[in-house]
Formats: C-alpha cells, structure tokens, sequence
C-alpha cells in the first residue's frame, strides 16, 4: 500500500521540528511526490506546500502537517497528508488540491500564515485517543475542536532552610502549587469534556535543602464550547491566558462523512477533537473544514512511538475520504 510506504519514507527522516532542516527534508521529500501527482505546485510565504489540480467550480483541499514534536510516532499529520495526497491523484478532479501546513505542533503557525483561501478543507488524522477503540469503530466525524485557554500560575513562598525551619511555619510554594494542581484536577472532572493539565513547574530558588520560594506552573485548559472552556478558565484563574476558540465543524462536511461512513457499512461515531488541529484554524477563518478521524490503537496512545493505526483502518479511511472529496468537489 503506497500510503503505508510513503509513511515509512517520513519516519525515517527522524523527528521533525517546526521550520528545521528536518522539516525541510520531508517537505521536499513531499513535494516530489505532488509532482509525480501532476499537480500544480507552489510553496507559500509561510511556507506551505500546496498542489492543486487547475480548474473546477470548487476549490476543496484536504491534507494535514509533517512536523512532530520531539519523540513522535509515524501518523500523527503524516497520515492525513499521504492519504490526502493519494485521495487527489486516484480522483484527478478539477478543483482539488493537496496540502501541507509548516509547524502545526508548536501552534498551527503555518495555517495561521497561510493566505490562500479554498472554498472547503477535509482532513484526515488518526484520533490520538481511545474513544473509537473503546466504541470498537475504525472511523469518526469530528464535531468539533476544543478550545483552549494555556498560561501560568504564579506561588509566592518564603524560602528557608529545609531542616532548621518548622513545618509548621513554612510558607513552601510548591505545596501550594501541588493544591492548585490537584485542584485543577477535579474542576476539569466537573466539567463534562473539559481536561487540565500541568505540564511544566519551575521552582526556585531550586535547592535539595530550601524550601521553594517561588514556583510557576504551566496550565492548559481545553474544553468543546465556549461555555464550559469560560467556566473552566475562571476556575483556575490562569494568569496571562492565550485563548483559542473552539471550532465547530461544517455541518455540510460532517454530512458527507456520514454518508460515506454509512456506504461503507460502518457505524457513525461522532465525537469532538480534543487536541488542536489546522482545520480548527481554517474553521476559525471562516472556511468550511471538517475532520474524519481513524481509529488509534496501543490504548489510544499518541506523540509517542507507540503511536499506531493499522493498514485496515487506514484503507477504509482512504475510501471515506475520497468519497466525502467527490461529494464536495461535485
């Protein structure tokens, strides 16, 4: 299977971080593959890879990213780049196009730079969960990405020494960081959809033998609505918050997945994103996007090398999306 094969080629360049010579490599890498395609290339300012095919009432692209974060598996955006690209070459239809987006991993830069404006975007992911191995389905129609609210908090403390100065008196800020992390915990439990994690802590002054002064942690709070992601950032009172607004899926794209999913006698799950994605950023820019995701296996595990969907998932995924790009492309 030459989506397997080309998967492959990609994994062995290694990780591949945001705008490095990595990333490079697997751009040029893909951009040989878009020619062998017949498609009309062009790379834009951002750096974006875009092949189309001329013509067409309708401009629809599909496709995802080839950078990873470091220690990555071998599908997360690579797979839907592939497949995306082996979608466009087996329809040959006017008005498709294949694309590549820089930099997804460290915040969509290369979609949020991107100026060229199709009339619809699909893209195919693997899940990067367990929800579809749980629901034993190999396919599901995003309804929509999460938003996510990300910052710091702050825990002011009087340092001292570790073994002359009484519990009793301390005034450790890193006990006051675990609280607030325990915290952050079970408001996200409330809160139906919604996680918060705590990613990063630095304290200072740092020592084996004094007792924390000072410490920040990282917050990243994500919930499906605007809503339940407001009460939740309230909540944990995130100190110089960073807010993307979830993105709710085209309904006319969600639709042909359904249809498609159904042709191929397979149960419809849908189900809301909860990591970021490039379509949430076109979604966000008013063009109609929408999300296929393949099943995700080893738990659901991903950004990691266990990271893993099988050939047979894959290949229905395939027929999926070329079947929902004929819909939309007509």
């Amino acid at each position: 299977m030459r989506v397997i094969e080309r998967l492959d080629q990609l994994a062995a360049l290694g990780d591949r971080i945001g705008y490095t010579a990595a990333e490079d490599a697997a751009h040029e890498l893909a951009t040989g593959w878009f020619r062998e395609a017949g498609l009309e290339v062009e790379v834009d300012a951002a750096g974006n890879l875009i092949g189309r095919i001329p013509g067409g009432n309708r401009e629809v692209w599909t496709g995802s990213h080839l950078d990873t974060v470091p220690g990555a598996g071998r599908f997360d955006g690579t797979l839907g780049v592939v497949a995306g690209l082996e979608a466009v070459e087996r329809l040959g239809t006017p008005g498709l196009g294949a694309v590549v987006f820089r930099d997804e991993e460290r915040g969509c830069a290369g979609s949020r730079g991107c100026t060229a404006r199709p009339d619809a975007y699909l893209e195919l992911h693997i899940e990067q969960g367990p929800t579809l191995l749980r629901a034993d389905t190999p396919l599901g129609v995003v309804t929509a990405i999460v938003g996510y609210v990300r910052g710091r908090r702050t825990f002011e403390g009087m340092p001292g020494h570790a073994g002359t100065t009484p519990m009793d008196v301390r005034e450790d800020a890193l006990v006051e960081a675990s609280e607030f992390v325990l915290h952050a915990r079970d408001v996200a439990r409330g809160i139906d959809g919604a996680v918060a994690t705590v990613g990063q802590v630095t304290v200072e002054p740092g020592g084996t033998n004094v007792i924390p002064g000072r410490v920040v942690v990282s917050v990243d709070a994500r919930a499906p609505d605007g809503e339940r992601l407001d009460r939740l950032a309230a909540a944990l009172e995130i100190e110089e918050p960073i807010r993307t607004e979830p993105s709710p899926m085209s309904e006319e794209i969600r639709a042909a997945l359904r249809a498609e999913i159904e042709t191929l006698g397979l149960p419809i799950l849908e189900l809301p994103s909860g990591a970021g994605h490039d379509a949430g950023i076109l979604a966000t820019a008013g063009i109609p996007s929408g999300m296929l995701f393949v099943r995700s296996l080893n738990g659901g595990v991903s950004h990691n090398p266990d990271e893993l969907s099988s050939p047979e998932d894959i290949a229905l995924a395939l027929d999926a999306l070329i079947g929902t790009l004929r819909r939309l492309v007509a």
